[in-house]
């Protein structure tokens, strides 16, 4: 059985889309839909869960599909398509390789956040992407005090803090001055957003290693992966660590077309003004 799950924009009569259905059930497998914005209960056959649409649509499905140890094939229809694998006119295609066991598997860390309030659990999470904790609009710095293993690192005056994985270090991350991390590294980052010292600076933590934030004065705003905001109240503690499972992502690329994607979609390491060669047939000067 293999789950197809829509961006909720994305027609189910779509042509690729019909045509993998078509193939799936010529071929004797059960296919179950559903969009991402539905209430999604994964059947225990499901072999594989296949997102349509955008890196969000993907976003969405992660923390579903590594609780119930099941890979994702990620087909963009959005705009960047920097998670996905596939075009939708390579779906069919991609299925009969997945089928075929013609397919290698992706392992990606997940950040597991828990908010505890008064010595109680009241938010529990996962993310592929990030955790983020920043300061409400109208208010000034949060004071956030930082801890890693119980040990304390520090209180910072910051807009902020987030807490990525290597997947999301090419995401929200990095436009906060993050480093990059390859993206099958399990450890996590914490960035700190706009620090008031510029000593403070971003630290790469391995999974295991239980990160605590604590608001000693002041509320603040959470949420995962860019979902539903959070309301923390002062004296909040938020717990942050690798989740158990990996997400399984399902690749027919090699491991490499990840340094080619940060060239194609993020143009790492390409000039910021276009020399002569990369214009309509210009030489070079010598």
């Amino acid at each position: 059985m293999i789950g197809f799950i829509r961006h909720p924009h994305v027609d189910r009569k779509l042509s690729g889309l019909e045509t993998a259905r078509g193939f799936l059930e010529s071929s004797g497998i059960k296919v179950w839909e559903s969009t991402r914005e539905g209430r999604l209960v994964v059947p225990r056959a499901t072999r594989l869960l296949v997102t349509l649409g955008g890196d969000g649509t993907l976003l969405s499905v992660a923390s579903l599909a590594a609780r119930h140890d099941v890979p994702v094939l990620g087909v963009n229809l959005g705009r960047l398509g920097f998670l996905t694998e596939l075009e939708v006119d390579g779906l069919c295609t991609g299925l009969q390789r997945f089928l075929a066991g013609d397919f290698r598997l992706d392992l990606r860390t997940l950040v597991e956040v828990v908010v505890e309030r008064e010595g109680r659990r009241v938010r529990r999470a996962l993310g592929l992407n990030e955790f983020v904790l920043q300061r409400p609009a109208q208010d000034g710095l949060l004071r956030l005090r930082l801890l890693v293993d119980g040990q304390e690192i520090g209180q910072i005056d910051a807009d902020g803090v987030m807490v990525a994985t290597a997947t999301g270090s090419t995401a929200y991350a990095l436009a906060v001055g993050g480093p990059i991390l390859e993206p099958t590294i399990e450890d996590l980052v914490l960035v700190p957003m706009a620090p008031f010292a510029l000593t403070v600076r971003p630290m790469v933590l391995s999974p295991d290693q239980g990160i605590s934030i604590e608001l000693p004065r002041g509320a603040a705003e959470g949420c995962v992966d860019g979902g539903p905001v959070w309301r923390l109240r002062r004296g909040d503690r938020v717990r942050i660590s690798g989740f158990e499972r990996r997400l399984q992502m399902v690749r027919f690329t090699p491991p490499e077309r990840f340094f080619a994607l940060l060239r194609l979609k993020l143009g790492w390491g390409l000039p910021l003004v276009p020399t002569p060669e990369r214009t309509a047939g210009g030489t070079p000067p010598s």
